[in-house]
């Protein structure tokens, strides 16, 4: 992510905000300008529980160029007790630990940085409870 792109999505990144469409209560994350459910335009904002569950989970063995140092890497979807689903990075994990329905929390870390000069990108991973 470039580092304009990044400070743009820092509230939902940082605080783990979602929007709650106030027409039909529809939870959105990360946050958005029209509401799948009813096409409603106005949201309040939430702060999402930082528990849910492992929906399903990936190894990656090779990762992209930014994650090279970091593989092999776990990756999974997540629901959330509060409803939405999110794809994220698992950190702490045993090779044979995760599974499906197994809690997790969402945890603030280092995502990656962009070189030796460039900005370190924060944000939420999973870790098994």
């Amino acid at each position: 992510m470039s580092s304009p792109r990044s400070w743009r999505h820092y509230p939902q990144r940082y605080r783990y905000e979602a929007a709650v469409c106030t027409k039909c209560g529809k939870v959105h994350f990360p946050p958005r300008l029209i509401c799948d459910a009813c096409k409603g335009r106005e949201f309040t904002t939430k702060t999402m529980a930082r528990t849910g569950k492992i929906l399903t989970h990936t190894i990656v063995r090779v990762g992209p160029s930014n994650f090279a140092d970091q593989s092999p890497f776990a990756v999974a979807v997540v629901e959330m007790d509060d409803g939405p689903r999110i794809t994220c990075q698992v950190a702490d994990w045993n090779q044979g630990q995760l599974t499906i329905g197994q809690k997790v929390r969402l945890e603030f870390r280092k995502i990656y940085d962009e070189g030796a000069s460039g900005i370190i990108n924060y944000g939420y991973k999973a870790v098994p409870i």
